[in-house]
């Protein structure tokens, strides 16, 4: 290899000389500027393990942590859950029915956003919607993609008109992605403090992605600390919190002063973090703002947690929102940089500084000094791979130039001293609150994830430079959205009953699709009946065997007197259950529909003891509440079915005949497509049978009027007269 000229060796040897020379007072400054965003970082950290130091010596010595049972003493409360979608086909649909089945709350509505110009996106809500009677579809007025904001401004609307039809007012409306898997106790905590607080916001836990996906990784480091640490000091300091954009219930007087702020719309439209925004100007207006972490007890109402060694049991159980966060480099910085241009530039341009408060302002400086920290650290770590090359170099080669140490000089190794001891804290603290909910080995995963996060936000930074100047600052965006996934879960799709018919093979395909044609999807099961295409029995079969249940030959009129007593009339008729046994403690419950956890979980809670469900033939539960709730069989009809074959009651084709006709009131409204099932299902959330019956309750709550009343009468009339003359022409 031939060697350099003189000249040049000189010259080259003077430049890196000076390069060090200069890098030296480049690392000296670095220092400084680091040790003050270390000294604010540790003023965070001694905060906060003073307070908790605090609390835990003179709070909870003498009172317990609350759990579960303190939030199921609150009357549950109508709340709205809004989900805005643009393009969540495979994620939108999963999140709606997993949520409407597992919720282990009744009383609310979920609104879905979609657009005009999604096609595929809406057929994906028709679907849950035709399962679930409390999801909405809203279509926005102006095609896709708008802004996040547009797109709940149109379901706020939407919320406005399905209370005045329901004639109800909602106490809290809650903000949520296509992505979000939520806990079954949130809308509980919720309920909880409702009215009193009019921001509520509860912690967000990224689901754990593998372990060399440093990009999606970072997510976990970054919402641990902040969740688990920053915005609980941020809340005890000034009474500030910032929405996280999920999991945020609003209260209604929330929703009333953001509209008198924004001109008559609730969310502004020009934002790319509407939610941050929110907080700020609730708190401005002297409404209450509040950020809970509320641990349960029981495994099943954890959502989605995963079991790791090293977990806090108490932390590790919060009421939170999990989700998938993006994983590729590009999608992460897409998202960052979407929240940097609106916490930190648009922060600024629109909210400024307060004027009162300096502990708002320096939390608002804790947001806005990403400008300055993200690429100071990328910087300080391009300088520690230089610094650990020469040492590399110097190490490795026999003949190297012995270059000057850039850590020379007793101030550069104090700042040194003292920023290495600050960043250890910084790991700690981030090993910390990783460990207690994701375990050991996340937290041990944070340290490299450390590194890397730095370059990312480094990243994100330019583009959100680079965003705001071209499109946010002139207002010329749209729904900046990243991709999510929503996880598998089992038993979360729905299969309709034409599909589970055709599977079983019991009737031909053709007789299945006129009938279907004929009457509706609602009416089909009854038909099929009536029509005498198929018994009451297979259908009640088919549909235990995809649901995992059991069934039950039901005799409406042999049910033990003792049981009847055991099930109160409000109760049975909410639900259309009849009580038709006990076996090990748990009451036996007969159900033409299949029944959701959430409503096994609100009867037992009724009862106070476990109960289980068994599948009737059509018609059976609605005679037997008739009989024996209703009042409604004369004495002639008793007598004629107390005269049929009792010993095989499920194959009595006369019986089978008779219910089939026996629908209940609330059935033939639905069936016959007189009201909503979403209007319906709200009003029976509410009825109490004892206090009067269901058309009146109906026509005072505007839901129907005298005509469609007479109608659905007249039809159940035309039903029993039919049922009489089954019962006549049906052989013994």
């Amino acid at each position: 290899m031939a060697e350099l000229p003189p000249d040049l060796t000189l010259w080259l040897l003077d430049a890196s000389l000076h390069a060090l020379f200069a890098l030296k007072y480049v690392a000296i400054t670095l220092c400084l500027m680091m040790l003050a965003l270390g000294i604010d970082d540790l003023f965070l950290d001694i905060v906060y393990w003073t307070r908790r130091s605090w609390r835990y010596w003179s709070i909870y010595r003498k009172v317990p942590y609350a759990d579960e049972e303190r939030l199921y003493q609150a009357r549950e409360k109508p709340l709205a859950v809004m989900v805005p979608a643009w393009q969540e086909v495979g994620v939108v649909g999963q999140m709606a029915q997993l949520m409407a089945s597992t919720m282990d709350y009744e009383n609310y509505q979920i609104f879905v956003g979609t657009y005009p110009n999604d096609p595929d996106t809406q057929a994906e809500v028709d679907v849950v919607c035709q399962t679930f009677s409390n999801v909405h579809k809203v279509v926005t007025v102006r095609p896709g993609p708008t802004s996040k904001a547009d797109c709940l401004n149109n379901v706020i609307e939407a919320i406005a008109r399905f209370e005045q039809a329901a004639g109800i007012e909602f106490a809290g409306c809650i903000l949520h992605d296509a992505e979000d898997v939520i806990s079954p106790m949130e809308l509980r905590l919720f309920n909880y403090l409702l009215p009193a607080k009019d921001l509520i916001q509860v912690p967000v836990y990224p689901f754990r992605p593998r372990w060399y996906q440093l990009s999606g990784g970072h997510y976990i480091d970054e919402f641990s600390e902040y969740h688990g640490k920053d915005v609980l000091i941020r809340e005890a300091m000034c009474g500030q919190v910032p929405s996280a954009g999920v999991g945020t219930c609003f209260s209604r007087r929330a929703l009333a002063r953001l509209r008198q702020l924004n001109d008559g719309i609730t969310f502004d439209i020009w934002s790319l973090t509407e939610d941050y925004d929110i907080g700020f100007r609730l708190h401005e207006s002297g409404l209450s703002c509040i950020f809970v972490r509320y641990s349960i007890e029981r495994d099943d109402l954890s959502p989605r947690r995963e079991h790791a060694p090293g977990q806090s049991l108490r932390e590790s159980k919060v009421i939170c929102v999990r989700e998938h966060f993006p994983t590729a480099l590009a999608a992460v910085v897409r998202q960052k940089s979407r929240w940097i241009t609106g916490i930190v530039f648009q922060g600024y341009q629109h909210l400024g500084w307060s004027r009162t408060n300096w502990r708002l302002n320096y939390f608002l400086w804790r947001d806005r000094r990403g400008l300055i920290a993200y690429p100071l650290a990328l910087v300080a770590t391009l300088l520690l791979l230089i610094m650990f090359g020469l040492w590399l170099y110097a190490a490795l080669v026999e003949d190297a130039w012995r270059f000057q140490s850039i850590v020379g000089g007793s101030l550069l190794e104090v700042l040194l001293s003292i920023n290495g001891v600050l960043l250890a804290n910084r790991a700690f603290q981030r090993f910390y609150f990783v460990k207690i909910y994701y375990g050991w080995r996340q937290g041990l995963l944070s340290f490299p994830r450390m590194l890397w996060s730095n370059v990312v936000n480094f990243l994100a930074n330019v583009r959100a430079w680079k965003l705001f100047f071209t499109r946010a600052r002139h207002r010329t965006f749209a729904w900046d959205k990243t991709t999510h996934d929503f996880p598998h879960i089992d038993g979360a799709q729905q299969v309709s009953l034409q599909t589970l018919l055709l599977e079983a093979e019991l009737i031909a395909d053709a007789t299945l699709a006129a009938t279907m044609d004929e009457v509706g999807p609602r009416r089909l099961a009854r038909e099929l009946v009536i029509r005498g295409q198929l018994p009451g029995m297979a259908l009640a079969e088919v549909q235990a065997r995809y649901r995992g249940l059991e069934t039950t030959a039901l005799h409406p009129l042999k049910v033990p007197a003792a049981l009847v007593e055991v099930l109160p009339s409000h109760v049975a008729i909410r639900y259309a259950v009849l009580a038709i046994g006990e076996q090990d403690q748990q009451l036996i419950l007969a159900t033409e529909t299949v029944l959701s956890p959430v409503a096994l979980g609100a009867i037992s809670r009724r009862l106070q003891r476990p109960v289980v469900q068994r599948l009737a033939a059509v018609g059976r539960v609605s005679l037997g509440l008739r009989h024996w709730y209703l009042g409604g069989l004369d004495e002639d009809t008793q007598a004629s079915l107390q005269q049929w074959d009792e010993a095989t009651p499920d194959g009595n084709a006369r019986l089978d005949a008779f219910c089939c006709h026996q629908p209940m009131l609330g059935e033939l409204l639905l069936e016959h497509e007189l009201i909503a099932p979403t209007l319906f299902g709200q009003a029976m959330i509410d009825f109490d049978p004892e206090q009067s019956r269901l058309g009146d309750f109906l026509i005072a709550r505007k839901m129907i009027d005298d005509t469609t009343l007479a109608r659905a009468l007249a039809l159940q009339q035309q039903h029993r007269r039919a049922a009489m003359a089954a019962v006549v022409e049906a052989p013994a």
